[in-house]
């Protein structure tokens, strides 16, 4: 089973900047939503696993992670490609929509 990351401030330039195919789930606890496509992300995580890294960045613990991406309501899911952020999908989506955008990453 693959590891779902927890992504902070600290973390995120080894985790994330160093490359490669990304999805971060930018999320909150109190957010029903997220909770609904938490199974999903752990799903595609196992997946893909090895092609990609999934981490789990909460709004309310790494802020300046949100700001920095500009994330305006949760869940958002921000998929990066060596580094760079190439889409995002805002909401709570099907597990073929994320599929199809991690294809393109990958």
């Amino acid at each position: 089973m693959a590891d779902v990351l927890s992504i902070t401030g600290e973390n995120y330039e080894t985790e994330v900047a160093a490359g490669g195919a990304v999805v971060l789930d930018f999320y909150a606890t109190w957010c029903q939503p997220c909770k609904q496509i938490a199974p999903i992300l752990d799903e595609l995580a196992d997946d893909y696993q090895g092609q990609l890294k999934v981490g789990k960045v909460d709004i309310d613990q790494a802020p300046d992670l949100a700001v920095q991406f500009g994330i305006s309501g949760v869940p958002t899911l921000v998929f990066l490609k060596g580094g760079e952020k190439v889409d995002q999908l805002v909401g709570a989506h099907a597990k073929p929509v994320i599929e199809d955008k991690i294809k393109s990453i990958v």
